[in-house]
């Protein structure tokens, strides 16, 4: 049942977005998930949450928009989110990435831009395979690894990678790659 919520909230932000024009990515567990399950939709793993890409610029109409479609805009330790009327929790809530902004302070590189994207299944806007295993790699945390490890799993990231990416984080998704044996 949490995962159809999931689904549900996911459909309707990104569907009210696209239909207003306004631009936005996937990004997050979500979109690992979109992204594995272009491969092997037996691999996919569920997320509680929604992470969404945003340019500051668009900021009025997003909240506009998903103030119809029954999400209300918070702000809480500076990240900006929709939580939907019906489970105004905050982590199930829509949560809001910057485009072109760094995600945390001591992040060395900025998110990608909402520009970076590609639409999956003919549905969702996620972001670029390249800026989501750098946002993942910066991120660092233990469910980064593993979606990471999910995506290499499946074949959608291997060692090409790693020359598009910085060096700092080519050398961490190296040891990804060896563990996997890719």
């Amino acid at each position: 049942m949490a995962v159809d919520e999931v689904t549900d909230r996911l459909e309707r932000i990104c569907t009210a977005l696209r239909e207003a024009g306004v631009p936005y990515a996937v990004v997050g567990g979500q979109a690992v998930a979109l992204w594995v399950a272009t491969r092997d939709p037996s691999a996919v793993r569920t997320t509680k949450d929604v992470d969404l890409l945003l340019s500051r610029a668009d900021l009025p109409r997003a909240r506009a928009t998903a103030s119809a479609a029954e999400f209300d805009y918070f702000e809480m330790l500076g990240v900006g989110m929709f939580l939907d009327r019906r489970n105004p929790n905050p982590r199930a809530g829509v949560h809001l990435v910057w485009s072109g902004e760094r995600v945390r302070p001591e992040h060395e590189f900025p998110a990608p831009t909402v520009e970076q994207r590609e639409r999956i299944a003919g549905t969702f806007d996620v972001v670029l395979l390249d800026g989501l295993v750098q946002m993942k790699l910066q991120a660092g945390r233990d469910q980064d690894r593993v979606h990471l490890r999910d995506l290499i799993d499946v074949g959608l990231v291997d060692r090409s990678l790693l020359d598009r990416l910085p060096p700092a984080l080519a050398a961490s998704l190296e040891p990804l790659l060896t563990e996997l044996g890719r």
